[in-house]
């Protein structure tokens, strides 16, 4: 029983595991939204990704071209397929026509794993980018590239943002050949990928990290719930939602749904990604923070969900929610940066957190001690983040200054967002992919530059961080309201000389990136000096307080006691080896 038990629990820990390689995506729609925008954020999560802005110009083909499909993760070459004659505009992960699209991988059943297909997510995501106009536009895109090319990876879950709609779209795929006894290929078996999409209803916030979430879905009725053999509908904007039409059949062929159970019934989610303790606790509750900001009241109840206790008692939280308070774009960014504060799985709270605070857990994620097995919390701001964005699509400017791309690269929590409108012609120096890499420094580069930051930061997290907010305040908060004074001149420019206007918010964006990495190595240089080694130097009036001296000496600087918790966990190890006599007095 006890090995049943622990290899129970080894599972579960290693389907943990397995989800804490990738990313965090949270959607606004224009109803929920203060000023009408949609928003999507995204962190891509990898300790080898590093963090650089994509870029590709709009471009025209001559009729016949190929171009190569390269995986995104690895960079392998998986095939070629016909290119079409004209490419949009794309910056990061939004085009000239502020279409987002972001990821998390969930996984799924292993058996649907190495499916047979040369289209992997991120291909499908930038292919699909450079040809879509709209977020509709894609879903009908992306299911004709898997129909076609089939798929190459494991469950994926994208979000599609346009300035008027959001929507969630989940699929994996088919595995290898389905083969029956006699090895012969099963009927209805064909390559691709299953799959769901939904519309986010309008006024309501989702968002996924790496779980599946989409469960039961209206079936078709060919008006609004449509096959993707019903794709000339999909423009209809009465159609909320779209999915393969074999989601089901093949979930029975497979075995994975009883060949007699109601199609009605039929759960997307808990059929190909079944939820347990990893899955809740380690990508659930990212949601879940998110949900908690937006209505507190209504994701009480669903706190022990997101912690993985009990599962099989409690409902699925929500794939949507209506938020209490109407979100900003500065909101979003503060969203990416949590780490379960004031709630039972803060971060900042245990000894895990250290002396001073800090909000992160080194790898591995799951361990045991004394045959007992325990995991970290796996946050929304994680070290490992490769680059994040908050993506802001506004219907009422024109595409190319209404779509802004608030780009940041490593650890949200201490990064800075920054705007790249969609229209520009160039990539800021600090942005530019081949400005260094995961194993090559370049002072000029962004990602390095922040990096210094934050690792300086965690030795000394609660004091450092103080420092970072303000500048971060400084250049976000400066930023959106810079815009807001701007854009109305930008755009009655936009009406008279279009490569005019389009220069001045190519110039803004990349001086403004320029700006914030040189204050990022002030920031870096002013932290070295002010906590080194250990000892805080005083300041007054903006600058350290010296002796007066022609040569300058720190005046003696404070060197603030470990919290008494901290000092009583010194005690409780060490015991007598380290115990002084007592004082005595006279």
């Amino acid at each position: 029983m006890k090995k049943m038990i622990l290899t129970v629990m080894l599972a579960v820990l290693t389907t943990f595991g397995s989800q804490l390689s990738a990313c965090t995506n949270f959607i606004v729609t224009k109803g929920a939204s203060k000023d009408g925008s949609t928003f999507l954020t995204y962190s891509a999560d990898s300790h080898t990704l590093y963090g650089e802005l994509y870029y590709w110009p709009a471009r025209d083909y001559p009729t016949g071209t190929v171009m190569d499909v390269i995986e995104w993760d690895s960079g392998k070459f998986l095939g070629q397929i016909p290119q079409v004659n004209h490419t949009y505009q794309v910056v990061g992960n939004m085009n000239e026509h502020q279409l987002a699209i972001g990821e998390t991988t969930y996984g799924g059943l292993d058996q649907l794993g190495d499916p047979n297909g040369i289209m992997d997510y991120g291909s499908l995501i930038y292919i699909t980018l450079q040809r879509a106009k709209n977020a509709r536009e894609a879903i009908k895109i992306l299911s004709e590239l898997m129909d076609a090319y089939g798929y190459a990876s494991s469950g994926e879950s994208f979000s599609i943002v346009d300035p008027n709609e959001a929507w969630i779209f989940e699929l994996i795929g088919k595995g290898k050949e389905l083969k029956d006894a006699k090895g012969k290929t099963l009927k209805g078996w064909t390559k691709g990928a299953v799959w769901v999409a939904r519309r986010i209803p309008d006024g309501f916030v989702s968002g996924h990290a790496n779980h599946a979430r989409i469960m039961t879905f209206p079936l078709t009725n060919g008006k609004t719930s449509i096959t993707n053999r019903e794709l000339s509908k999909i423009f209809n904007p009465e159609v909320e939602t779209v999915y393969a039409h074999d989601v089901i059949s093949f979930a029975k062929i497979a075995g994975l749904y009883p060949a007699t159970a109601p199609d009605a019934e039929f759960d997307f989610a808990g059929t190909y990604a079944p939820l347990d303790f990893g899955g809740a606790r380690g990508c659930e509750a990212r949601v879940w923070a998110f949900f908690n900001h937006c209505d507190t009241k209504l994701m009480a109840p669903y706190e022990k969900y997101a912690r993985g206790e009990d599962l099989k008692s409690k409902e699925r939280m929500p794939l949507w929610i209506k938020p209490v308070q109407k979100i900003g774009v500065r909101d979003m960014m503060l969203f990416m940066r949590d780490h379960y504060e004031g709630t039972s799985m803060d971060m900042t709270q245990d000894l895990g957190a250290g002396p001073f605070a800090c909000p992160y857990r080194w790898r591995p994620m799951t361990w045991s001690v004394d045959g007992q097995n325990y995991v970290h919390e796996r946050a929304t701001a994680t070290q490992q983040t490769g680059f994040s964005f908050v993506a802001q699509c506004r219907s009422w400017m024109p595409d190319k200054i209404g779509g802004i791309y608030w780009f940041s690269v490593d650890d949200a929590a201490s990064t800075c967002y920054v705007p790249m409108f969609v229209g520009i012609t160039s990539v800021p120096l600090a942005f530019r992919e081949g400005n260094g890499s995961m194993v090559e420094y370049s002072a000029t580069s962004a990602f390095w530059t922040f990096t210094k930051v934050s690792n300086f930061a965690y030795s000394r997290y609660k004091d450092m961080i103080k420092h970072i907010n303000a500048k971060q305040d400084y250049w976000e908060i400066g930023a959106i309201n810079e815009i807001a004074q701007k854009e109305k001149e930008w755009v009655a420019l936009y009406q008279k000389d279009t490569v005019a206007a389009i220069n001045q918010i190519n110039d803004y964006s990349n001086h403004k990136a320029e700006q914030v990495v040189a204050d990022w190595n002030k920031l870096f240089e002013y932290l070295l000096v002010k906590y080194n080694d250990g000892n805080v130097k005083k300041e007054e009036n903006g600058k350290f307080k010296t002796n007066g001296e022609r040569k300058p000496q720190a005046v003696f600087p404070d060197q603030p006691k470990y919290p008494d918790y901290w000092y009583r966990m010194i005690v409780k190890d060490c015991g007598t080896k380290i115990q002084a006599p007592q004082e005595q007095s006279h």
